[in-house]
């Protein structure tokens, strides 16, 4: 059962009623969602969006859906609050880039396992047979001197340029 604003045996307003100045009715649309204990809740959602406003919304919803509602704009008004410009966008937008540089990572993670199992299958080989012919083609590839996985090779754009416009 949802826990009302008010507790019981006491005429106590819930948070809404108590921020407007008015008395908490029995049937009061906001007791249910903002109870006396947190006024701070109610006192943002009404600075973002009204009291008005938001008993509109609430009486044009069916009950199942209320907190649901209730909880979007608590959300809502107290990204607001933190950041007047974005609000919720501002977050997502942080979040979204957290998950873009974290997936980069990844991959970079994943490549340098990849190098490194390659480089130990191919230092097996070389251990395996004694001599050059038993060697996979993997392995010949690999030498002291090559290069890393992660190391590009630059191109000579003067070259470049030059092999382009001689077509």
């Amino acid at each position: 059962m949802k826990e009302t604003g008010r507790k019981q045996g006491a005429a106590s307003p819930c948070a809404a009623c108590k921020l407007l100045r008015r008395r908490c009715a029995q049937d009061c649309v906001f007791a249910p969602y903002f109870p006396a204990d947190e006024p701070q809740k109610f006192a943002n959602v009404h600075k973002v969006f009204g009291a008005s406003n938001v008993n509109k919304m609430l009486q044009e919803l069916p009950l199942h859906q209320r907190g649901d509602a209730v909880s979007s704009m608590v959300y809502e008004a107290n990204a607001r609050v933190r950041d007047p410009v974005y609000g919720c966008v501002g977050a997502i937008s942080s979040l979204q880039q957290q998950i873009d540089v974290l997936q980069t990572q990844l991959a970079l993670a994943q490549a340098e396992v990849v190098h490194m199992r390659m480089r130990q299958a191919a230092s097996t080989s070389n251990h395996a047979g004694n001599s050059s012919d038993s060697a996979s083609p993997a392995s010949k590839l690999m030498t002291p001197h090559t290069k890393s996985f992660f190391a590009l090779d630059m191109v000579d754009q003067a070259n470049l340029g030059e092999s382009l416009w001689s077509c």
